[in-house]
């Protein structure tokens, strides 16, 4: 009888000692998940897993997330906050917006696997209203107001988040599809038919030479180029109006 006893203890294996929950704060736990998704991929990020890094019952992750929704959210206010992180606006509206587009980038390259799975969505948190005045700021600035100043920050904003994320997609592939699609530019599109694709093949040499930050930059000028336009339009519609009022 007493070795049975003593023979069942060996074979079950020893339970996780779990830590207090109390130590749990919203910033591990986002730590946590950000590890969970970059090592594993997206769908490895449950409650569980994160219970079992963090040393916990999974339950107390629920005290400060109630749902996997408003984990992913906090998860895309982390991603903002680290594109902010020390960030100051230039004196320049338009010096303002390419630089916090580019930390945009950086943010979701640091965590492809996070921008992929939350760059899309409204946070509704601190990061995200701290970063939309910001850009309302340098709109405001530029010369843009109401209505169209409210459109040009979605459209900044989610370009930026979106051609990252998209950025951030491809990184997240395996070395070998990465390296086909690289050399795709090369082989295929150089090789397409002048005869079936005759303005494809007048640029074909200079498209492998275009690498992610070139299409991002050259985006980016393009969109704050048409706010530039479009403010300087705004300004003189002003200017005329105030004229046609003193007359």
């Amino acid at each position: 009888m007493t070795r049975a006893k003593t023979n069942s203890a060996q074979a079950t294996p020893a339970r996780r000692k779990q830590r207090p929950a109390s130590f749990l704060t919203p910033d591990l736990i986002l730590d946590t998940a950000m590890a969970v998704i970059e090592t594993d991929g997206p769908q490895a990020l449950t409650f569980r897993r994160l219970g079992t890094d963090l040393g916990a019952d999974h339950t107390a992750v629920l005290r400060h997330f109630r749902s996997k929704d408003d984990l992913l959210l906090g998860l895309a206010a982390r991603l903002v906050g680290d594109a902010l992180h020390d960030f100051a606006p230039s004196e320049s509206w338009r010096e303002t917006l390419a630089s916090l587009a580019r930390r945009i980038r950086a943010a979701c390259l640091r965590h492809p696997g996070v921008a992929v799975l939350v760059a899309a969505r409204t946070s509704r948190r601190e990061p995200e209203f701290q970063g939309a005045d910001v850009v309302i700021g340098a709109l405001l600035q530029a010369g843009l107001h109401g209505r169209e100043a409210a459109s040009y920050y979605r459209v900044l904003a989610e370009m930026a988040l979106a051609a990252s994320a998209f950025e951030a997609s491809f990184n997240v592939l395996d070395k070998a599809a990465q390296e086909g699609d690289r050399l795709a530019w090369r082989r295929e599109y150089l090789a397409a038919s002048p005869q079936r694709y005759p303005n494809l093949a007048q640029v074909a040499p200079y498209l492998a030479e275009i690498d992610e930050e070139d299409q991002f930059e050259t985006a980016l000028g393009l969109l704050l180029d048409a706010v530039e336009l479009r403010a300087q339009r705004a300004r003189a519609t002003r200017a005329e109006g105030s004229e046609h009022t003193e007359n």
